[in-house]
């Protein structure tokens, strides 16, 4: 049973500043909540009331929310219009999809002056025959039902009817009645069977429990007296055709509850005996994306450092991120799923960094390697530019000049090679010509023909 409390109401106060002594609307629907409380103590200001598809039976606890105007009670179990008289402002009552068979308790609404809007489609009663033009009678001030304008003529042929109209919904509802209260004694007597063969069971397990194991009563929780398996139970339980009552709504809430508490404790199971291993047997980092969001890792080899970019939740809290960088991994840990990468280089986690954009939300690692590259050093002195000289382009390259030989020569003149362009032309003629006859004079003299290469014989110093 989910109760209406202090802490419930001030989450649903959002758009007020969770402030509910001042607050106008509020929306309780689908909160599994079996009965109103409190609302006419906290809230006296209020205006409008949700409280669609709950599990409440009963209009209370409203009478003192003299501003309230609109109330909206549909998908519940209500089966009575009661204890709505002292809401003097109110306008507009939706009660779709209920249990309301009692139509005469539409006479508490008579006397709201504002009241001028009611919705019963989906309820026993809308199904009885002129049960429209009773509503319409009843409730003189009345415009709309079940989302239809009510007109001038349909209101006057309605009152001319009414003695007959009312004997018929009177002996409908009379009909309706006794029904329910056969229902009622079914639905008891089907309890107290199922209570009682629970019971029973409980008995004999705890009799025989000394001599089971615990695999045996796990296989005895599974299967019934029959044998049947806990499938075949779930599709017999939804394969079985009941009447649509506030006890039938009850049970099939009942057992989607226990559904998901034992969805929530098998995984609960699955999450302990299988836990989370972030390295292997050798102690190097596991890979793992348990957030599942879209991350980049590149190599700035320019900077030497690894730069990690991950595609967080734009509207994340920041506190709910927690990085942790270590020499040869790096993890994130984002509202408790582990995001962790394994690193090809050692890096240095003092000087790394970890920032947020506010824009996109992403998340930026900068991780420094731990060894420094050794770029070479130019040592050619650079020739210092002129001021009014533009700097060369890094294509251009210094033109080698090469060397020719033409195919017709077959010695090279290593005398002839000098600059002609030399100022001291007669110095340089000078030069070749003491070249020329200085290797004249020392040409290799031909070996004789009688001359023996003995490898044992040391050469000349």
């Amino acid at each position: 049973m989910v109760a209406i409390t202090e802490d419930l109401l001030r989450k649903r106060a959002e758009h007020n500043n969770c402030e509910i002594a001042t607050l106008e609307e509020v929306s309780l629907h689908q909160q599994d909540i079996e009965r109103i409380e409190n609302i006419d103590k906290w809230c006296r200001d209020l205006k409008i009331l949700y409280l669609q598809c709950n599990l409440i039976p009963k209009i209370e606890h409203v009478n003192r929310l003299k501003k309230l105007e609109y109330l909206n009670l549909a998908l519940n179990n209500i089966e009575r219009i009661e204890n709505i008289e002292g809401c003097e402002s109110l306008r507009k009552l939706d009660l779709t999809v209920n249990f309301v068979g009692e139509i005469t308790s539409i006479k508490c609404l008579r006397n709201l002056v504002h009241f001028n809007e009611l919705y019963l489609i989906g309820n026993p009663c809308a199904d009885f025959d002129g049960y429209q033009h009773y509503v319409i009678v009843i409730l003189p001030n009345l415009k709309i039902l079940d989302g239809k304008t009510i007109e001038k003529s349909e209101r006057i042929l309605a009152m001319q009817n009414f003695k007959a109209t009312e004997e018929k919904i009177l002996r409908q509802q009379e009909e309706y009645l006794q029904k329910r209260k056969t229902q009622k004694e079914e639905g008891n007597s089907k309890n107290n069977g199922k209570e009682s063969t629970t019971l029973t069971e409980e008995n004999n397990y705890d009799d025989d429990s000394t001599s089971h194991s615990l695999e045996q009563s796990t296989e005895e929780v599974q299967h019934d007296d029959n044998g049947k398996t806990e499938e075949e139970l779930e599709k017999e339980f939804w394969d079985e055709k009941v009447p649509f009552t506030p006890e039938s709504r009850i049970q099939v809430h009942e057992h989607m509850r226990k559904l998901k508490e034992k969805e929530e404790g098998t995984a609960d199971d699955q999450n302990l005996k299988k836990p989370r291993r972030l390295f292997n047997d050798e102690g190097r980092a596991f890979n793992m994306n348990e957030p599942k969001i879209n991350f980049t890792l590149k190599d700035q080899n320019e900077e030497n450092a690894y730069l990690l970019d991950m595609a967080c939740y734009k509207f994340l809290d920041p506190q709910l991120i927690d990085v942790d960088v270590q020499p040869l991994y790096v993890r994130a840990t984002i509202k408790g799923k582990i995001f962790q990468l394994s690193l090809n280089e050692e890096v240095n986690p003092d000087r790394s960094t970890a920032k947020r954009s506010q824009t996109t939300g992403h998340l930026l690692i900068t991780m420094p390697k731990m060894k420094p590259i050794i770029q070479p050093t130019n040592r050619k002195n650079k020739r210092p530019e002129k001021k009014n000289e533009e700097p060369k382009p890094k294509t251009e390259r210094a033109q080698v000049e090469r060397l020719e030989i033409g195919e017709n020569l077959t010695k090279v003149d290593y005398c002839n090679i000098i600059n002609e362009n030399n100022q001291n032309q007669a110095v340089v003629k000078e030069e070749r010509a003491v070249i020329k006859k200085w290797s004249v004079m020392y040409e290799d003299r031909k070996n004789s023909e009688d001359f023996v290469d003995d490898p044992e014989v040391p050469e000349l110093i």
